[in-house]
């Protein structure tokens, strides 16, 4: 392996030779994953104007995911669906062919709530069974979903309600939108769930693998960044775990392994909604994305690869997007570089997960309020920065 990285190596300092791959996630809050291979382009370009540039933007199965499959070459399609509020908005989604990828931010996400108002009790998941069906209904057979960036918390309970699923309290009735609610079910019917998810190859898609309920599960983990108190963490957690119980009645025991199993709390627990009752099979959310985007062809072609996000941390080590291009690129034998807004691991953490060096917008610009402002002007500085170091 050492010979064959040397040899990439070597290729990646003939800038006749070079050819860059740019496959990095957004930037959240400053760039999407589209800007940021603009922005390292245009720098790369500077240094050297004849430089081969190839871009792929990623994501995890997350916000910006159908952003990235539409950068792909997928087709953009809009549905108008329920927010999580309950008011309508429209929603994206994307397809080619009889794949389409789904992203539950789209239609469920935290940046559909307005500036300081959350609903973590109340919040719904119908619109995102309503964007699955709008996938099937334009022929989709094979749907990613990826789940990440949720407002809400309710296990997939709305958007089962939005497929067919019955969810009802003691006295028939259907039971309130969101996770807090789901303490009054009393019953659960599956049974009208549209039958096309029979014949459909749903992969969850998700860069988390917590369990539904429990100190790592979704309210406790993920509940505080949706508005929720510690008491509303409680009632959640109590909730989601009757939700499972109520399952268990309706569909039997694996009710109860599915909340257990990983990614079961993706999103609010949706993961759970998706592996219990839609027969969805769970795959981290790079790892598909990659596939679906066609990256080994680009890895392929490639003598370096351009990786990063908005914050290079701790959790880009477990299964964020720079995580899995690194690991594939170095398997391929090549080299990696990253970009960042903040860089926050040391250098043996970074070599550990493939990356040979990381160039974070503080490297330039020391000033972070700026860095933040400013992003793509200064990301494109780094880029000079990173064709000297490694294509002059």
């Amino acid at each position: 392996m050492a010979d064959a990285a040397e040899t990439a190596h070597s290729a990646a300092h003939s800038s006749t030779e070079s050819r860059v791959l740019i496959a990095a996630d957004k930037f959240k809050g400053s760039l999407t994953a589209v800007q940021v291979a603009e922005r390292v382009t245009a720098g790369l370009r500077r240094v050297l104007p004849d430089l081969e540039v190839e871009a792929l933007p990623v994501a995890d199965g997350g916000d910006g995911t159908v952003a990235a499959a539409v950068a792909g070459g997928f087709e953009r399609r809009e549905a108008e669906v329920t927010g999580p509020l309950g008011t309508p908005v429209t929603a994206a989604y994307a397809l080619r062919g009889d794949t389409a990828v789904v992203e539950m931010a789209e239609a469920s996400g935290l940046q559909l709530l307005p500036e300081g108002v959350f609903a973590p009790l109340t919040s719904t998941t119908y619109g995102s069974g309503e964007l699955l069906l709008a996938a099937l209904d334009a022929g989709a057979r094979t749907i990613v979903f990826g789940v990440g960036g949720s407002a809400t918390t309710d296990g997939g309970a709305g958007m089962l309600a939005a497929l067919g699923a019955k969810f009802l309290d003691a006295a028939g009735e259907p039971v309130g939108a969101g996770g807090g609610p789901l303490a009054d079910l009393a019953t659960a019917d599956l049974s009208g769930i549209d039958p096309r998810f029979a014949e459909v190859d749903l992969v969850l898609a998700s860069d988390v693998d917590n369990p539904l309920t429990g100190p790592k599960g979704a309210p406790a983990v993920y509940g505080p960044q949706k508005g929720a108190t510690p008491e509303d963490v409680e009632t959640l957690d109590a909730a989601l775990a009757h939700f499972a119980q109520v399952l268990e009645k309706a569909i039997g025991p694996k009710a109860a392994e599915l909340a257990a199993s990983p990614g079961a709390g993706a999103a609010g627990g949706i993961g759970y909604g998706a592996l219990v009752a839609l027969g969805a099979r769970f795959r981290p959310g790079i790892e598909v994305m990659l596939d679906v985007l066609g990256f080994a062809p680009a890895l392929s072609r490639a003598t370096l690869v351009i990786t990063g996000e908005g914050s290079l941390d701790e959790q880009t080590l477990h299964g964020k997007a720079p995580a899995g291009v690194a690991a594939a690129a170095r398997a391929a034998g090549l080299e990696v570089v990253a970009v960042c807004g903040r860089l926050a691991l040391p250098p043996e953490a970074l070599g550990k997960a493939g990356i040979r060096r990381a160039y974070p917008l503080t490297s330039v610009e020391p000033d972070v309020a700026k860095c933040i402002a400013e992003a793509g002007p200064i990301l494109e500085r780094v880029a000079e920065q990173i064709a000297r170091d490694f294509l002059s």
